[in-house]
């Protein structure tokens, strides 16, 4: 990734940066199989969910344009998986093949780790999504499945790709903590 970019804890000013690059993504991919783009406003709430749980969500800025951002939320709110978290990573369509992802993903990862999570789940939409997949293959994720036409968007049923990484040796030892707080049912 070239010099400029900077990496920093989304706050709430940007949303609507948030909101432009997320909105593309529901527009043009298939990496989100939401269609209708959230607004600034529902950004912000989605922003303050995640880091009101003391989990990571990081911006990627480049000469004050928002160039992709990325995050960890829960899994699932059971409490069983409260070590257990999904990513998403979403950049400017101008940004790709930049770097920018590799390095968003990289710090989530890090900061997951240093909560002391022990899984890290990528749901990826579309089965062609390769530059989704490679990315997190190159970052140690280990592919899981592929769930079949399980989401329709632009006319056609699409796949999902489910992919996965250990953290702080995974399954393989006790939890250190007391992991993610989460409530549901």
């Amino acid at each position: 990734m070239g010099d400029g970019v900077i990496l920093r804890p989304a706050t709430v000013a940007d949303a609507p940066g948030l909101a432009a690059v997320y909105g593309d993504a529901c527009l043009h991919g298939v990496g989100t199989f939401e269609e209708v783009p959230p607004g600034a406003e529902e950004m912000a709430a989605r922003l303050a969910a995640v880091v009101g749980r003391g989990l990571p969500y990081v911006l990627a800025e480049i000469e004050g344009q928002v160039a992709g951002f990325a995050y960890a939320a829960p899994f699932r709110l059971r409490a069983a998986y409260r070590f257990t978290v999904e990513d998403s990573v979403y950049i400017h369509p101008d940004f790709k093949g930049r770097g920018v992802g590799r390095a968003l993903l990289t710090r989530v990862l890090a900061d997951c780790e240093a909560l002391g999570l022990r899984q890290v789940i990528a749901v990826i939409g579309g089965s062609d999504n390769h530059g989704s997949i490679n990315l997190h293959r190159a970052l140690g994720f280990e592919m899981q499945g592929v769930m079949s036409g399980v989401g329709h968007k632009f006319g056609q049923w699409r796949d999902i790709v489910m992919m996965q990484r250990s953290l702080n040796g995974g399954a393989g030892t006790a939890p250190d903590g007391p992991g993610l707080a989460l409530s549901g049912v």
